[in-house]
């Protein structure tokens, strides 16, 4: 039997609608997120497609929606919630699914992305062949064991160890969007993921977040917004949306509002949180220019860190969210702080000239940390912070290595204080050249000292550095993930 609705009353003075079905959907993200299974009542007709199965011939037809929200502030409004299935499945096929559990769950940060900071119909980028889509936004998701690419035709999704192309869905030739996703963010390896409609002929409206199920391929929910959406972030049990100015926090499993937070001007949507279950943290901007807000849920506690002078570009935390990773509009140095006091655990240069950060990751262990830049060089530090002190997991030998491998700032510590800061500075162990000027975002991969990059031109790249030695790192492979499978 159908389950009866529930009426709640919102924020916004106005009932939200929807059903039962919505929560017994995410229920099972939440609570058995390793296995998760697809359970549908016998009412409710749905179609199955997996990541082996053929795409559908039939158009895609989003949820009716209208341009303009009904709210008179940047609040959310809901809607088209009442038919949603109990369809939650893994993205991934078997095979995958047993390659990725005998990989040790990585601990670093909550997923990377990188928007195109021009995604306009005047932007300057490569050129590509006509049959190529324009990458529109690239993130990893939670455990860097897959990433998701928005063009300006639709959504791919991608696993990362070894690269192939998961599924795609391409939205062109649609008559109720123009095709252009400008953020897509994955819910670890489910077919649950958050879409934002992008670039010159956005497929959904800049205001909305849509909850896309790809097992239906459709959208089986929306969150409407006054203003336009700069990111999303999600975790198994929550979903964050970030405005220019607000940030707010929801309930994944009914998408009830939880908190809202005001924030300095943050165009490039900065947020993350951490992914470990039961103790939430969230940074974000602070109200004022360099600060870092950062929010311990579990013990209801707020932390502001002045982490910079200058306008805060970028910053990564841990998956424990233990320690926050944080660069400057100046992009000389990179600052390392404890969340739990806002103490500065370390500071690394990564060069003496300004340059624009792209992004930021920690290493599982935290014990290295990789930078990207408009400089065209992914820079990886070796980081000396007390992991007894901070409870980080550390394999054996990871205290030899901090103290063997190389770094600039070791080798002039005997005169710090004496110097400027500038000759005193940490830089870099190793280092991968680029082509300058081109947005990538990095992750540590799961295999051994190796990091993997991705480009906005449609590149991919897995290189491997020398924890001992440093230097150049080795490229181990490179290819466009935007050509077919068998080109990989």
């Amino acid at each position: 039997t159908l389950a009866p609705p529930i009426f709640l009353q919102s924020v916004h003075s106005h009932p939200i609608f929807f059903s039962h079905r919505l929560s017994f959907s995410l229920y099972a993200v939440t609570r058995n997120s390793s296995a998760i299974c697809r359970r549908s009542p016998p009412y409710l007709m749905t179609s199955t497609l997996s990541a082996s199965s053929a795409w559908p011939e039939s158009p895609f037809v989003p949820p009716p929606m209208s341009e303009n929200s009904p709210d008179s502030d940047d609040r959310s409004s809901l809607s088209d919630l009442s038919d949603i299935s109990a369809a939650v499945t893994d993205a991934v096929d078997d095979d995958e699914r047993r390659s990725q559990t005998s990989v040790a769950s990585p601990t670093n940060t909550a997923a990377t992305s990188v928007q195109n900071v021009n995604p306009s119909p005047n932007s300057i980028s490569l050129p590509v062949d006509s049959s190529t889509p324009n990458v529109l936004y690239l993130s990893f998701n939670q455990d860097y064991g897959c990433f998701a690419a928005g063009t300006d035709r639709g959504f791919r999704i991608y696993n990362c160890d070894p690269l192939r192309e998961i599924f795609r869905r391409d939205f062109t030739g649609n008559s109720n969007g123009g095709g252009g996703i400008g953020v897509v963010q994955m819910l670890f390896r489910c077919n649950i993921l958050a879409l934002v409609g992008g670039g010159p002929e956005p497929q959904y409206p800049l205001n909305k977040v849509m909850i896309w199920d790809d097992h239906q391929s459709r959208c089986i929910g929306e969150l409407s917004f006054r203003s336009e959406v700069k990111s999303v972030r999600l975790r198994r049990d929550r979903i964050v949306v970030v405005l220019a100015q607000k940030i707010f926090v929801y309930n994944f499993s009914d998408l009830k509002l939880l908190h809202q937070i005001e924030t300095v001007a943050n165009p490039k949507g900065l947020c993350e949180v951490s992914q470990v279950s039961g103790s939430m943290v969230l940074v974000c901007p602070g109200l004022q220019k360099g600060q870092v807000r950062v929010e311990h849920y579990a013990s209801k506690r707020t932390k502001f860190i002045m982490a910079h002078d200058s306008r805060i570009v970028c910053f990564a935390l841990t998956n424990d969210g233990r320690l926050l990773a944080t660069s400057s509009s100046k992009g000389t140095l990179v600052r390392i702080y404890n969340t739990l006091d806002g103490s500065l655990v370390q500071e690394v240069r990564r060069g003496a000239d300004r340059a624009e950060i792209y992004s930021l990751a920690f290493s599982p262990t935290a014990q290295w940390l990789a930078v990207s830049s408009d400089k065209g060089t992914v820079h990886v530090f070796n980081l000396k912070v007390d992991s007894a002190a901070l409870g980080v997991d550390r394999p054996r030998g990871a205290a030899e290595s901090n103290a063997t491998s190389p770094s600039a700032g070791s080798h002039l510590s005997f005169i710090r204080g004496v110097l400027p800061k500038y000759f005193s500075s940490e830089w870099s162990v190793a280092q991968f050249r680029l082509q300058e000027g081109l947005q990538h975002i990095v992750a540590f991969g799961h295999q051994k000292n190796t990091v993997v990059i991705l480009g906005m031109d449609g590149s991919f790249y897995r290189c491997q550095y020398d924890a001992a030695t440093g230097g150049e790192m080795t490229l181990l492979e490179h290819h466009s993930f935007l050509k077919s499978e068998e080109n990989f």
